[in-house]
């Protein structure tokens, strides 16, 4: 499989910019890193790269050969998974990209309760915001994608959906915890942080307050909502999260939540999701059963 090999140091140096650069961190010399570039350029007839003043950058070609390598690493490692499973070894390596809230809670659980019944299956988790996991998807850099409220759909087959609402987040004694359900014209008397626009709970308040009457404006704006649900809380500061990325209530922890009226915010959703037509590894397609499972549960 020594093609397969070749993404490796065309990737390495798409990332630094710079054959030099690509070079040290793969431990070769750029002479020699330079040589087999040249030798798959001719081979191909088109540069894979534009040579640039400073650096080089993916040519067209390049971008379609990176495409056409990572769809052929994919098949292999599907191919790789199935004999695994005829062996009856279960193995395998599955790739998630998902939103910010899945990380603290959901997807640690998840893996933790695959791999107790799998313990050769190997993961990579990585952040991928709800612009950004269709692409990974398309380009084969994840076997499935879990997003709160995607930006669009056309390219991957959804597999599950949950209903997820936006929930406030507090210090335990806060005046608003008292509330079963909180209204946005209560959050509006308080400071707020806010999670930035990329993210799909943003996406559903700002459209919430573009329909009423409320405006709200952030103290704090962060692309972490783990800095926003850490905050310090004597100035009573209110942040947003859904429900499968916070801890439960029962835990006694000095945060609680509370459900925005969805007469205010109406839920969102929660997809799991895949390529579309693409089979995938047996090992990625035994965990989005699981985790299709699991969001039933979630949204239940």
């Amino acid at each position: 499989m020594r093609h397969l090999e070749t993404l490796d140091f065309i990737v390495a140096i798409n990332r630094a910019g710079s054959i030099r650069g690509a070079a040290e961190s793969l431990a070769i010399t750029s002479t020699a890193l330079n040589r087999r570039l040249l030798a798959l350029e001719e081979e191909l007839g088109a540069p894979v790269f534009e040579r640039l003043p400073r650096g080089v950058r993916l040519s067209t070609a390049g971008e379609l050969l990176i495409q056409h390598i990572r769809s052929q690493r994919a098949d292999l490692e599907r191919v790789r998974s199935q004999i695994a499973d005829l062996k009856g070894e279960r193995r395998g390596h599955v790739r998630v990209a998902c939103s910010q809230a899945l990380l603290p809670y959901f997807m640690p659980r998840e893996i933790s309760a695959y791999r107790a019944e799998h313990p050769r299956v190997t993961f990579d988790v990585n952040l991928r915001d709800r612009y950004r996991a269709e692409r990974a998807l398309i380009s084969h850099e994840a076997d499935i994608a879990l997003v709160f409220e995607p930006v669009r759909l056309a390219d991957v087959q959804v597999l599950a959906t949950a209903p997820q609402p936006v929930h406030v987040v507090m210090v335990r004694d806060h005046p608003l915890a008292v509330k079963p359900v909180v209204r946005l014209s209560d959050v509006a008397e308080f400071p707020v942080g806010m999670p930035s626009e990329e993210f799909g709970v943003r996406y559903l308040l700002d459209i919430a307050m573009r329909r009423s009457s409320v405006s709200i404006v952030p103290d704090i704006e962060s692309d972490s909502f783990e800095f926003l649900r850490c905050y310090p809380g004597p100035e009573l500061m209110l942040t947003f999260q859904i429900p499968i990325g916070l801890p439960s209530d029962d835990e006694g922890g000095p945060v609680v939540t509370r459900p925005i009226d969805t007469r205010d915010v109406p839920p969102g959703l929660l997809y799991l999701a895949q390529m579309r037509g693409r089979t995938l590894p047996v090992a990625a397609a035994n965990f989005a059963r699981q985790l299709a499972g699991a969001m039933d549960v979630a949204a239940g």
